[in-house]
């Protein structure tokens, strides 16, 4: 009887209340700082080289000695949303930790800016870095800061700031005055063109370099531009559906290659004027330095060349019509989907469903799409590592054309418009007037579905030049666009330029 008054006694139950609360409480507390260190982030992490990266960037290795700690980066400000971030970001660890084959995750796409935003907050950088402009800050590093403080719903620290939590070795945050200069060239260096009298497939050489590349025949015809409605995956800009007649024309066998456009960067001596009010480039004048590394670091020679923008290759292909005295161009919507479809008329110039080959859809957590087939003709999503490829082991296309539909995405000459005209067309050049031009063909970033010979793109040129710190913006280089490249076309006959 008295044991039973004594614990119903509130002063007894508020005090064994407290002590039991004082118990949660600091045996939480302790509990969240022993599984906020470092090492106990580390014992589960399945990145295999996260400590070393980390303990080789200026979060660790700096003139101060401050060290910027995991949790510090990758889980909000404390609070209520740190511990809730704790609990899944743990969760998750654990999972991959336990279940998944590391030999199997693709840790190229873990080094992108859009994954380092998803396991990385806002809020954190800016509770450590609450003066954006600190002294000795850089003229450009005002600027780029100044354009963020006005838009820090668009764009994120990462995008610029990626390598400061884990270094990467060649990472440029800066004006690369080096890009595209090269060694001592020891081999032939060309000093003429390829000469073409007749309709068939060539090699150019780009004189005052060693520069060469292929030029595959397309045979004039008619095909039906556009998807029909019951295409898996199709747009509404993929139709209305019509009949089009396209004169011969040659085009590249592959995209424009690093060397054949570093070829453009180097004789043209880089001497372009970066501004955005610069109304024309014409075919001498050259692109400048861009920011940081264009190549994002995955190598050059043969790979496809990025990052620049359409009015770059527009000066590119001015250019080569000038030292090859042939009139190569940009192809328009219309001849590329032609060439794409190399005479077929499915979703793609190969056999198969895009259902099949696709990662859209619930079932594809469960089973996963094939690519069997579609993997033999381009690189994607699926088989990329998260970055471009070079061309070896990829089939052609009827045409002879390599990587039509992946890889990078390809510029077109013709602004974008969201519908076709309906009419039967020659040679159609597109609209006479609009704001973005049209990209065709997937990349090394895309799903099946989107690599189809009919699915249409445009470019973003206020997205894709957000992180650009320079004011105003290049008009050479986009800042935030890696997937985008191009592909020439030349006239036939060959129109000489004088």
């Amino acid at each position: 009887m008295f044991l039973k008054k004594f614990f119903h006694h509130p002063g007894i139950l508020l005090g064994a209340g407290l002590i039991g609360g004082m118990v949660l409480f600091y045996g939480g507390k302790k509990a969240t700082e022993v599984t906020s260190t470092d090492a106990f982030c580390a014992s589960c992490h399945v990145h295999p080289h996260a400590t070393d990266s980390w303990k080789q960037s200026t979060h660790y290795d700096n003139q101060r000695g401050i060290v910027v700690h995991c949790v510090d980066c990758h889980l909000p400000p404390h609070g209520f949303p740190y511990l809730r971030e704790k609990v899944k970001t743990g969760m998750r660890d654990v999972w991959s930790t336990l279940v998944k084959d590391q030999e199997k995750i693709n840790w190229e796409e873990k080094k992108t800016p859009e994954a380092a935003e998803r396991h990385t907050y806002q809020a954190s950088c800016i509770a450590c870095h609450s003066n954006l402009f600190p002294r000795g800050l850089s003229r450009e590093g005002e600027e780029a800061h100044l354009y963020f403080s006005d838009h820090q719903n668009e764009i994120s620290c990462v995008r610029c700031h990626l390598q400061v939590g884990h270094y990467r070795e060649g990472a440029i945050h800066a004006h690369n005055v080096d890009f595209g200069k090269q060694a001592t060239v020891t081999v032939q260096v060309f000093t003429e063109p390829a000469k073409v009298d007749s309709f068939v497939s060539f090699t150019e050489r780009i004189p005052g370099s060693t520069v060469q590349f292929d030029m595959v025949t397309i045979p004039g015809g008619t095909f039906v531009m556009g998807s029909p409605a019951d295409e898996p995956f199709r747009k509404p800009d993929e139709g209305p559906r019509h009949t089009v007649h396209i004169r011969p024309f040659f085009m590249g066998k592959l995209e424009v290659s690093w060397d054949e456009y570093l070829a453009f960067f180097t004789q043209t001596g880089g001497t372009g004027h970066g501004t955005q009010q610069e109304k024309a480039v014409d075919g001498i004048s050259g692109p400048t330095p861009p920011w940081g590394d264009p190549a994002q670091g995955w190598g050059r020679g043969i790979r496809p060349a990025i990052t620049m923008t359409w009015q770059a290759a527009e000066a590119y292909c001015k250019w080569l019509s000038k030292v090859t005295g042939k009139h190569y161009r940009l192809p328009t919507e219309a001849e590329w989907e032609y060439a794409a479809r190399g005479g077929t008329q499915g979703p793609y110039f190969f056999e198969g469903n895009p259902k099949k080959y696709s990662r859209h859809g619930w079932m594809r957590k469960i089973v996963a799409p094939d690519t069997a087939v579609i993997g033999r003709y381009l690189i994607y999503g699926m088989n990329s590592g998260g970055k471009t490829a070079e061309p070896s082991g990829l089939l052609p296309n009827p045409f002879g054309l390599v990587n039509m539909l992946g890889n990078v995405a390809e510029f077109c000459s013709d602004w974008y418009a969201p519908e076709y005209p309906a009419a039967e067309a020659e040679n159609p050049a597109g609209p006479a007037e609009g704001t973005e031009k049209v990209i065709r063909g997937g990349s090394f970033m895309s799903d099946a579905a989107d690599v189809r010979c009919a699915a249409r793109d445009y470019t973003r040129t206020t997205d894709w030049l957000k992180t650009d710190p320079q004011i105003p913006k290049s008009i050479w280089w986009y800042s935030d666009c890696r997937h985008v490249g191009f592909r020439v076309v030349c006239d036939y006959p060959v129109h000489k330029t004088k």
